[in-house]
């Protein structure tokens, strides 16, 4: 099965936020540990950084993002996954960047704390503790 990972569950796990940092570790570690395929869009690296060095320190955003592409992969990005992402009706472009992602790595779920972001989705999105529950890992 391939997950994409919405940035929300990294910045969770990079800066152990509470109540939500539970669930999106044991969702990364069953990644890590490869009980399915993870991907990550590429633009959500950019995005986890500038919002964890401002919370964090600059090295430990880096370390972040090099142990976590030990395991995950990226999304494939084209001028046509960008055309498909605002040919989405969905509302954030954040958002269907990120739905666009999903779908350019046949991502059966996008694993995200903002569940209604993805209403309009074209990929169904759930949350990390859901995701879990569901498959059991």
């Amino acid at each position: 099965m391939n997950v994409l990972f919405d940035t929300d569950v990294l910045i969770d796990v990079a800066l152990n936020r509470e109540p939500f940092v539970e669930a999106s570790a044991k969702v990364v570690d069953a990644a890590e540990r490869k009980l399915f395929r993870a991907f990550i869009a590429w633009h959500s690296i950019s995005n986890f950084y500038y919002i964890v060095t401002s919370a964090s320190k600059e090295n430990d955003a880096r370390s972040f993002i090099r142990e976590l592409l030990q395991f995950v992969s990226i999304s494939s990005t084209t001028r046509e996954t960008s055309m498909y992402a605002l040919n989405l009706k969905m509302p954030d472009l954040e958002d269907a960047m990120q739905a666009a992602a999903a779908h350019s790595c046949n991502a059966e779920r996008i694993i995200t704390r903002n569940i209604r972001h993805y209403k309009k989705s074209p990929i169904l999105a759930q949350a990390p503790g859901e995701f879990l529950q569901e498959f059991s890992f």
